[in-house]
């Protein structure tokens, strides 16, 4: 029996956990509000669960209650250190270890664990991006604990650590991470939802605004990827020439999971029921290799920690299966890439969900409203959630044929588009009754049709009862974007219940007011609503016409960020200040840079020591037999003369390429100026970069392949048994 497989001692006697059901062992690893609950006096659990809701300080006694019983729970479980886990703006964790040992009287080991160690940590805040928040030689910075995700353990191959997720401020109280701006966002959002549903007379207390986000990810084999430099470095493939058998066939979306593949997975799961994480769904995608895990929805903020958790166990258990996990946007040219749909919605307390139609949407006011400020906050700033996602990787996936195009629009569906175009137009459209799709084979049931298809090109599409933001990138920390339309909602949700109130104190009634406002929102927003095909040429042209924002790559998507009406979002909603949004499109343009930068020398180097001199070794090769086969009086084909000149122009070319992009390089890196240097990269040392790029593939097509010194698409994308 692996030791993977048997559970530490505790209250769940259990000793298969890939046998047992997941409800006997789900977040036995976690310190969750069950456990709390039975560890902590009835008095602190109530105070503790009331800070919590009503966003209070935490007491210390509180604390030192709470860290006592943490400490004993892990240490039961087995933990020997603790760590506060953050988020900085490498848009990774962080974590720094310390065990719970310390000296007692008589200079005896024992451990401890106190309240304030809970509360406050202090790691280096100068090592991490700040955008200038922080100088290099300004090392402090706090971390301070977030009692609204649950405390976990993280099991490594010889011990356990207990991980607190916490806030990561610097020393005069900047947010120097994305956990900070997505919690103040959801409390944004929440109060402006509050003040919305007053209106219909509901009392709802806190709005909760959640996410289930969907992962795609691509396995490959260790041991190939060992053999890849870009792999490893840049999350990509710089160089492959296209494979004999891609994804043209459609054969791997929703096939049979390979044996390999779902023995990963299913110990993938075990990990992430342990540590609470709601895995649902798994299945393959449409590229070979290609897979997608999705969970059940949580608070944003608890499914922003538990993506992240959830990429990294996905990487750790790929390690024990001989198994790399490639998260980056595209890690193969000409196949499709991979993404983060976010599906986002909002819920009472009580888990009434306001984006839910009911049976009848257009007399559901109250989920007109919420659409109608769904809709604004996506026109008004259509053009920030698509700076959000962006990223060097996202470049490469957005606006082709696997992901949305860089241009946001909502899609509604059809019966829905009716039922808003009718009341822009001042009318009533009766919601159809839910239709019945008649198989005409007996043996088969009556299956009930949704009111709405599916739209998968759309950016932004409506799904029954939430939006679905499927432009995200696989790679990317969700808390940046969640952050982003919490406040495009929140400020749309704030206008519309002051255009309501304005309404109802000239003496209108509730449902006309209502009505007028959601009538003008709807007149407003035309332009953005498209239930169309994303992907189809045309739509390019119409969303010009139409006056829809398209920022076609980062460099272009950047700028959206230091428009005054995006800082007075942030600012004004108390989302960010001034200072914290100047220092994250600072630290957007040097991650641009930077990971531009990284690509182009890893490049460089690779075709310089590996693809070029085996080239040439290959050219040598065939030379050296034309020679040979003259020397005994054979005169070579024509062919072969043929294919020897072009190959040998091809490197030839290459080199030339080369020298370009070592140019490009060089002028991009002595740019200091940040606007310029993130222009540069973003185009002379990329378009240089593709035309290497382009030259070794064509190198590959013709290269021996005993020479080449590289795995190549065909064995990376192989089926695995």
């Amino acid at each position: 029996m692996s030791e993977r497989n048997v559970l530490p001692t505790g209250p769940y006697p259990i000793e298969r956990l890939d046998q047992a059901a997941v409800s006997t062992y789900f977040g036995c690893n976690t310190f969750s509000w069950r456990v709390m609950q039975e560890r902590l006096p009835k008095e602190i659990f109530k105070a503790l669960r009331k800070t919590i809701k009503k966003n209070e300080r935490l007491g210390g006694d509180v604390a030192q209650a709470v860290a006592q019983a943490m400490k004993d729970w892990a240490i039961e479980r087995g933990a020997t250190h603790f760590t506060h886990w953050f988020q900085p703006m490498t848009g990774l964790t962080a974590e720094k270890h310390d065990a719970f040992i310390g000296w007692d009287e008589r200079g005896g080991v024992i451990e401890g664990f106190s309240g304030s160690q809970l509360i406050q940590g202090e790691p280096d805040a100068s090592s991490f991006p700040s955008g200038g928040l922080r100088a290099t030689f300004e090392a402090r910075g706090y971390t301070a604990w977030d009692p609204a995700s649950p405390a976990f353990i993280m099991e490594g191959p010889s011990g356990k650590t207990l991980c607190i997720p916490t806030a990561f401020i610097g020393y005069h109280g900047d947010a120097l991470d994305h956990k900070v701006p997505l919690l103040r966002s959801m409390d944004y959002v929440s109060k402006q939802a509050e003040g919305a549903l007053r209106l219909f007379g509901v009392e709802s207390g806190h709005v909760i605004a959640q996410c289930g986000p969907e992962q795609e990810y691509f396995l490959i084999d260790a041991q190939l990827y060992q053999e890849r430099p870009d792999l490893m470095l840049a999350g990509r493939t710089l160089q492959g020439a296209k494979p004999p058998k891609g994804q043209e066939l459609e054969d791997h979306y929703f096939g049979s999971i390979k044996r390999r593949i779902l023995a990963f997975m299913q110990d993938a799961e075990v990990e992430l029921y342990k540590l609470g994480i709601p895995a649902k769904t798994r299945h393959n995608e449409v590229a070979p290799n290609q897979f997608e895990i999705a969970p059940i929805y949580e608070p944003a903020n608890v499914a922003a920690d538990h993506n992240q958790l959830l990429m990294e166990v996905l990487r750790t258990v790929g390690e024990r299966h001989g198994l790399a996990v490639l998260l980056h946007e595209k890690p193969f040219a000409g196949i499709n890439g991979s993404g983060k749909h976010n599906n986002w919605s909002l819920a009472t307390e009580d888990g009434q969900n306001l984006l839910d139609p009911g049976h009848t949407p257009q007399e559901n006011l109250q989920f007109l409203f919420f659409l109608a400020a769904v809709m604004k906050g996506v026109q008004r700033h259509g053009d920030l959630l698509r700076a959000a996602i962006a990223s060097a990787g996202n470049d490469h996936r957005l606006g082709a044929n696997e992901a949305p195009p860089a241009i946001m629009s909502i899609f509604l569906g059809g019966e829905l588009t009716r039922i808003v175009e009718a009341i822009g137009r001042g009318e009533l459209a009766d919601a159809s009754e839910r239709q019945i799709l008649d198989l005409g084979i007996s043996k088969l049931p009556l299956l009930a049709k949704d009111a709405t298809d599916r739209n998968r090109t759309s950016p932004f599409a409506f799904t029954g009862n939430k939006f679905e933001f499927r432009a995200v990138g696989a790679s990317q920390a969700i808390a940046v974007p969640l952050t982003v339309l919490n406040a495009a909602v929140g400020e749309a949700l704030g206008g519309l219940t002051a255009a309501v109130e304005a309404e109802q104190k000239s003496g209108k009634e509730l449902r006309v007011a209502v009505l007028a406002a959601v009538r003008a929102t709807i007149n407003e927003t035309g332009a953005v609503r498209f239930d169309g095909n994303n992907y189809s040429p045309e739509w390019p042209i119409e969303a010009d016409r139409r006056g829809l924002p398209h920022a076609r790559n980062t460099v272009e998507a950047l700028h959206t960020w230091e428009l005054p009406r995006v800082r007075d979002l942030f600012v004004k909603s108390g989302i960010l200040s001034k200072e914290e949004l100047e220092a994250r499109i600072h630290v957007r343009h040097e991650q641009y840079a930077k990971t531009i930068n990284i690509e182009a020398q890893l490049l460089r180097e690779i075709a310089e020591q590996k693809i070029l001199p085996a080239a040439t070794r290959d050219l040598s090769v065939r030379a050296e037999a034309i020679a040979r086969l003259k020397a005994v009086g054979i005169e070579p084909a024509d062919t072969m003369h043929t294919v020897l000149r072009e190959q040998a122009a091809r490197v030839g070319v290459a080199y030339g390429r080369l020298d370009g992009l070592r140019a490009a390089l060089a002028e991009a890196d002595g740019n200091r100026e940040l606007h310029a240097q993130t222009a540069a990269f973003g185009g002379p040392v990329m378009a240089a970069q593709l035309a290497l790029r382009e030259s070794l593939d064509a190198i590959e097509e013709h290269c021996n392949e005993y020479y080449w010194p590289l795995p190549k698409y065909r064995e990376l994308l192989a089926p695995m048994i």
